[in-house]
């Protein structure tokens, strides 16, 4: 049976940038079922994007928003997370474009009790500028200010290898939401995202500790289901990053698996 699927795109006031990253999806080899822009606030430069390529798409896009008042990605994805129509959920940032076989990759990688997680092609400001200036979202493996260019070769077969058998330095929980896949079923048995996180910082690696606390496991994808990371600064807030980590290490000792403070409230 073919797996449907909803691709969730964060996104926060930066237009240029999810306008390349909806061209991606626009040209993927094979499409997901579904669009949602989970938009933490942007102005009206993005609704006017989303408008627009919601007239022309070939697949339905939705577009939730919620009012700025800071970083809350948790509480707009989650929103998100309840609108998704279909049984497989795949999540990018909006600062992303996707490699054209990056939905086929992750569908294909999919297993049950297992959420995915993918790598990124950290491109340099020089390099990030050109493809905004010009408008298409085309990776050049040359570009000089690239980093984790080991990320850009796609083998599908060592990919399926690797699946369950790549580790990296950081703790197996650890996790970058520009880059994941889930079962919506496993989403809900946890109530998603804690909105307890504010501000930038391990809201994702708490999502993925909680998914592990419930029973799922987590697989890397390497050499498949790439993308590509426009450079910006990230603004990070060392208090506040300070308090998001101590929710995170409290999650780790109690091995905790649901929130109260999730998805549930949307439904």
């Amino acid at each position: 049976m073919e797996r449907t699927v909803t691709l969730i795109i964060a996104t926060y006031n930066w237009p240029d940038a999810l306008r390349l990253c909806l061209l991606s999806v626009e040209a993927q080899t094979q499409l997901p079922n579904e669009v949602i822009i989970a938009d933490d606030g942007s102005g009206p430069k993005t609704k006017a994007l989303v408008d627009l390529f919601q007239s022309s798409f070939p697949i339905p896009i939705k577009h939730v928003w919620q009012e700025d008042s800071g970083f809350r990605k948790s509480r707009i994805v989650n929103q998100a997370f309840a609108l998704a129509s279909f049984e497989y959920v795949i999540q990018v940032d909006g600062d992303v474009f996707l490699h054209h076989d990056f939905i086929k990759d992750h569908i294909r990688a999919a297993k049950p009790n297992f959420l995915l997680q993918g790598s990124r092609v950290m491109l340099g400001a020089r390099y990030s500028e050109k493809l905004l200036m010009s408008g298409i979202p085309k990776f050049n493996l040359f570009a000089a200010d690239t980093k984790r260019l080991e990320n850009a070769i796609r083998l599908p077969f060592l990919s399926d290898y690797l699946l369950q058998r790549y580790r990296n330095r950081y703790p197996i929980y650890f996790a970058r939401g520009a880059n994941m896949s889930f079962w919506k079923e496993d989403l809900y048995a946890v109530n998603g995202y804690n909105e307890s996180y504010q501000g930038w910082g391990h809201e994702d690696s708490d999502l993925t500790l909680r998914l592990m606390n419930y029973g799922v496991s987590k697989a890397v994808i390497k050499f498949a289901a790439i993308v590509y990371h426009l450079h910006h600064t990230e603004i990070k807030t060392p208090e506040q990053e300070s308090k998001n980590k101590a929710i995170m290490e409290h999650t780790l000792k109690q091995k905790i698996h649901w929130t109260e403070n999730g998805i549930n409230k949307y439904l």
